[in-house]
């Protein structure tokens, strides 16, 4: 990395992005409904619209994909990045700050800046500059409702090699051909441990409240319902419909082929599952389609669960 290039990019800590941008429509119940259908949240204090999840700070001042849209000035940043040989973006956390709940009729303003820059960094996705935005989120009358602080990865993705790495498996490899990047591997915890070992076996586990029976996924330590920390685990069919899908075109992440269709799978037993599916062209994936569950070895010894559309 350059001098000049660091100096460049530390010249826009700071900046502010743009004007503040205010919501075209104020705090609703209509979008409430809307996003604890999508979410699966029945908190009955959304639910009847009393007030917004917390979650949904951001939505109110959702980007559109106008090219003059005020927020622009905050992300020249990722263009400088993107000349300097830095392509690929990836976000890799986001994190929010809530200080009171929304309520229908506010009308949401936020304002950001560049909050940081950092120096080059060698990661599993190649070399690149984590580049973190800060966000404040305001009520009509000015006070402070929410922050956010939104990180990507900006990074250059590595060439493809012709060699023979040391204990590779990869028959391609082993003969001379291109390395593929390792598929990306689960945190595991001791709350997710016993879906992943599942997955191994072949088997879509789901966790299930031991006091109210409330199925539950992804696995957490807590039951959303009773809030007990007991919980048992129960095989799900694997069979569902897609509730909602979309398909990744960019960035190109390795290992992944893009196009990328990922789907939100509406499975038998009552919950909700994101994965990726095969067998069906993008253009041909369709809302209501019935699915069911495929455990693909993206690597020997590594399964991941996928989904393939069902007949019948």
């Amino acid at each position: 990395m350059t001098g000049s290039l660091y100096e460049r990019l530390q010249s826009y800590v700071g900046k502010p992005a743009g004007s503040p941008v205010t919501a075209s429509e104020p705090v609703n119940k209509a979008m409430i409904a809307h996003w604890c259908d999508a979410m699966g949240d029945r908190n009955p204090l959304y639910a009847q619209g009393e007030v917004a999840p917390p979650a949904m700070l951001q939505v109110w001042t959702m980007r559109r994909y106008a090219a003059d849209h005020p927020l622009r000035g905050a992300y020249e940043v990722l263009g400088v990045l993107d000349e300097a040989g830095f392509p690929g973006v990836v976000a890799t956390n986001c994190d929010h700050e809530y200080v009171r709940y929304l309520a229908p009729g506010d009308v949401v303003t936020e304002e950001g800046w560049v909050d940081s820059v950092s120096e080059e960094k060698n990661t599993a996705l190649g070399r690149g500059h984590f580049v973190t935005f800060r966000h404040e989120f305001r009520d009509g009358a000015g006070e402070l409702v929410g922050r956010m602080r939104f990180r990507v990865l900006k990074f250059r993705p590595p060439e493809e090699k012709k060699q023979q790495p040391v204990g590779t498996t990869d028959g391609a490899a082993a003969s001379g051909g291109p390395i593929r990047p390792r598929h990306p591997r689960p945190a595991i915890n001791r709350d997710n441990a016993f879906f992943w070992e599942g997955v191994a076996r072949g088997e879509l586990l789901l966790q299930r409240c031991a006091d109210c029976g409330q199925l539950r996924h992804p696995p957490g330590p807590m039951c959303p319902s009773c809030h007990s920390l007991r919980w048992e685990t129960r095989p799900a069919s694997g069979r569902g419909v897609v509730h909602s899908y979309v398909v990744m075109h960019y960035p190109a992440i390795p290992p992944f082929e893009m196009p990328h269709p990922v789907v939100l799978v509406d499975l038998e037993e009552g919950v909700r599952f994101v994965a990726g599916i095969r067998g069906v062209a993008p253009e041909n994936i369709r809302i209501g389609m019935p699915v069911e569950v495929e455990f693909i070895e993206v690597e020997p010894g590594f399964r991941v669960p996928g989904f393939r559309p069902r007949s019948g």
